[in-house]
């Protein structure tokens, strides 16, 4: 689970996050992992905390292909 702090200005309901589910400003959640981006895309109100795993670990595996080889 990825986590996201909503930064909007008024609680919102969130029926993803479980029925009736209201966050209130300044709240951090849990998302799951798939649907990180469809929150943080959302950047007046929601801002990342965590990201998702997978999601770190593509990072750092693209990060490192795309790094400069030693020639020798």
């Amino acid at each position: 689970m990825a986590r996201v702090r909503f930064i909007g200005p008024e609680p919102v309901t969130v029926p993803e996050l479980g029925p009736e589910r209201v966050v209130q400003p300044d709240e951090v959640v849990e998302v799951p992992d798939e649907r990180f981006e469809g929150y943080v895309c959302q950047t007046t109100n929601w801002e990342a905390v965590e990201e998702p795993k997978a999601a770190a670990t593509v990072k750092k595996t693209t990060a490192a292909k795309s790094a400069p080889q030693k020639e020798g």
